[in-house]
């Protein structure tokens, strides 16, 4: 081994070669128009066609030419780890850097190289810009970026064996998603079963009316929400406001978004998400919190804990009223046909589901946290082998 002369490298097999990417590659800047080229989307899985989720601008005409072969990175920070080498010809955003290879090199291998989270750091180093968020590192920069440079045979002996490993390790992680996905599945079912069914499966049943419950116990009643439910908005927030050193946790619908020094709901509450990527999300709170206008307040006179899971049981997704981006009113909430029952049955569901989801939500953080194994055994998988730490026997 020897040292690279290049830091987040380190050491390298003797007879590799160190060169800069302005030596290996030439920048394509052709402009072209998205009705001539197939419009694409460089993500972080590669170059795709394009998504239904990607921005997409009014002139069609201003974009540049990507071909099969190519190599294509984002050149901003906020969009770090998006590249990839292209199996399409077609046309991409002004902000990717295309580039062109000068001579034979085996593609796959700078693919793997270019995705590591160090090459990432380095990329980012070279750039400039106001904020961090929009940093920009431009191909003036970016030619001067030294890499490593082995023989084209050791380039593809590599290559082929990362296709194989990281192949095999998405595998594993993709069976670990689906088990993830089917656990979240089951719970659901059980939540379902229990606030429509009770827990007694011997109890007479008679038809509710109701097509999302089905069956219910004889002596239980069916009515809407709103009886029994009060649905308040959150309020506003800005940014500058969670800057705020506070004590009380910020939820637009979901997770804590961060902290504020003030509070609009009680010691305990349930926070729906109203609109966006939440849309339909329940949250119990612990202590006085701050819900933002993305979210809707519910307030009972019944059990908290049992309306936590009855509108789990409802599923609130399946009332989104808006085809542009999820959004529940708080309305359609209200006018839900919920089970009615008596404090002791809330009291002994909401025990129940307790123990039952704590023994779900305990096998999918297992499964998440393999997840996490494996992607970390990928990230050095990956760098070990294409900075010659590792020989491939």
């Amino acid at each position: 081994m020897k040292h690279s002369g290049i830091e987040w490298i380190g050491e390298i097999p003797k007879e590799w070669k160190v060169n800069k990417i302005g030596n290996l590659y030439e920048v394509r800047n052709e402009k072209v128009s998205d009705k001539d080229y197939p419009p694409l989307s460089v993500t972080m899985n590669g170059i795709v066609p394009q998504l239904e989720t990607a921005a997409k601008t009014s002139n069609g005409d201003d974009r540049k030419l990507v071909c099969k072969g190519d190599f294509a990175i984002n050149s901003r920070s906020d969009r770090r780890g998006s590249c990839g080498v292209s199996q399409y010809d077609g046309s991409v955003s002004l902000i990717n850097t295309i580039l062109k290879p000068r001579s034979s090199m085996n593609s796959q291998f700078y693919n793997w190289l270019f995705h590591t989270e160090l090459f990432a750091d380095e990329f980012y180093k070279w750039g400039h810009g106001i904020v961090d968020d929009l940093w920009t590192t431009r191909w003036q920069e970016m030619k001067n970026i030294s890499i490593v440079f082995p023989s084209l045979s050791e380039q593809q002996k590599i290559a082929n064996y990362l296709d194989k490993v990281c192949g095999e390790v998405d595998e594993m992680i993709s069976l670990q998603e689906q088990m993830i996905e089917e656990l979240k599945a089951y719970k659901q079912s059980v939540i379902t079963e229990a606030v429509t069914k009770g827990l007694n499966p011997n109890v007479p049943m008679k038809d509710s009316g109701i097509d999302w419950i089905g069956e219910v116990p004889e002596h239980w009643e069916v009515a809407k929400l709103k009886y029994y439910i009060k649905v308040d908005s959150g309020d506003a927030i800005t940014n500058e406001h969670l800057e705020v050193t506070g004590l009380y946790p910020v939820y637009g619908g979901g997770e804590i978004m961060g902290y504020y020094s003030s509070y609009n709901t009680d010691d305990e509450a349930l926070i729906v998400g109203r609109v966006g990527a939440r849309c339909g999300c329940v949250t119990l709170t612990e202590g006085k919190s701050w819900a933002t206008d993305n979210a809707l307040i519910v307030k009972t006179d019944w059990l908290l804990k049992y309306v936590f899971y009855l509108l789990q049981g409802v599923n609130l997704n399946r009332l989104n009223t808006s085809n542009a981006q999820p959004l529940i009113t708080a309305t359609k909430i209200k006018n839900v046909y919920v089970p009615i029952l008596e404090l002791d049955e809330q009291q002994s569901i909401a025990s129940y589901l307790d123990t039952k989801c704590s023994e779900i939500d305990a096998l999918i953080a297992i499964k998440q946290a393999k997840i996490e194994e494996l992607k970390e055994y990928k990230k050095s998988v990956i760098y070990e082998y294409v900075t010659g730490k590792k020989e491939i026997a």
